[in-house]
Formats: structure tokens, C-alpha cells, sequence
């Protein structure tokens, strides 16, 4: 992994910044006839929304997604899927204030370091505003494991041993989204 590009058979390759025009990404390896339901993906993007608590920024973005490849008639070819979410509430002059320090517990310093630039306005890549491409990302992967259930369980937290003899199976073990 290195990068903007996140799995290796799943593989999400994300671009922009969040005072640009736009963010977005590639995903490889999602296979052929995965149905992609654009609603489920837009209520994904939703619950990220920023301005839904005071404690995060208040800008307002509707966070619509555009797929430009990799889905025909509501299913994945598999091809790469390619998509972009438009910016469309940059305030990029709110943070000329910033332009010669570095926000203490933001990745100011890091960005500058990574990418050998200082993009002031809101984070550049380091933006929380990044993640919606990873919301997309993750929303046709549950699309495409949503038939698929999963069963785990830890047989031991430091000296706590579980008994298998308990009677563990899938009946009585609780069901979590």
C-alpha cells in the first residue's frame, strides 16, 4: 500500500482535495454483477455529512456521487469504477489566517512533509473531507458482501480463557450490523 491507494484485490485509489473542484476515486477488483444500489450508497454518504454535530466543521456538502465507469444497468462489470464527488461549498479564503502556522491536531505538518507543498485551504488531501471516497468505497463493498454473513468470536483476552464447552455456536451469538 502506498499513497492514495488503499487494499490490494480490493482496491480503492482515491484524488482531489477539499477546496478543489472535486474528489474522487478507482475502484478495482469488484467483481462482475455486483447491483449497486445508488440509494444505499447516498444514505452511506449521508451518515458522514459533515455539519451534523458542533464539533465538526459546518460546512454543507450534499456529498452526490457520479459514476463515470465500471456499472452498466445497475451492475458492476468489473472494470474499474470510476466516480467523483463535487465540492460545492468551498470557502477556500476562510483559511488565509492559516497560511504560515500549522493547525495543532490537524495533518497540516504531515501534508507538507508528504507532498514536499503546503495546501492551506482546509487540509488539501489531509482533509476529513477525504473520507467520502472511502464511504464510497466501503458502500459497494458491503453491496457486494451483503450476502455473505460472518462468524467470529476470541477464545482468549490475556490470562481468560473462553471453555469450549460453553455450547458457542451461531444460534446463540448476537447479531451486530
Amino acid at each position: 500500500m502506498a499513497g492514495n491507494t488503499f487494499g490490494n484485490l480490493f482496491k480503492l485509489t482515491t484524488f482531489g482535495e477539499s477546496h478543489g473542484e472535486a474528489l474522487g476515486g478507482i475502484l478495482e477488483g469488484c467483481p462482475a454483477g455486483v447491483s449497486i444500489d445508488e440509494k444505499f450508497i447516498a444514505d452511506e454518504l449521508a451518515r458522514r455529512k459533515p455539519g451534523q454535530s458542533a464539533i465538526t466543521t459546518q460546512r454543507k456538502e450534499e456529498d452526490s456521487v457520479h459514476f463515470y465507469s465500471g456499472i452498466f444497468e445497475g451492475k458492476t462489470t468489473g472494470t474499474p469504477i470510476g466516480f467523483v464527488i463535487f465540492n460545492t461549498n468551498q470557502k477556500s479564503k476562510d483559511y488565509d489566517h492559516i497560511k504560515t502556522v500549522y493547525r495543532p491536531s490537524h495533518a497540516d505538518f504531515t501534508y507538507d512533509k508528504k507532498y514536499g507543498i503546503r495546501d492551506y485551504r482546509g487540509g488539501g488531501r489531509s482533509s476529513a473531507r477525504e473520507t467520502a471516497c472511502r464511504v464510497v468505497g466501503g458502500a459497494i463493498a458491503k453491496l457486494y458482501l451483503k450476502n455473505i454473513s460472518f462468524f467470529a468470536y476470541t477464545t482468549q483476552v490475556g490470562p481468560i480463557q473462553l471453555n469450549e464447552s460453553d455450547g458457542l455456536n451461531r444460534r446463540n451469538v448476537k447479531k451486530i450490523r
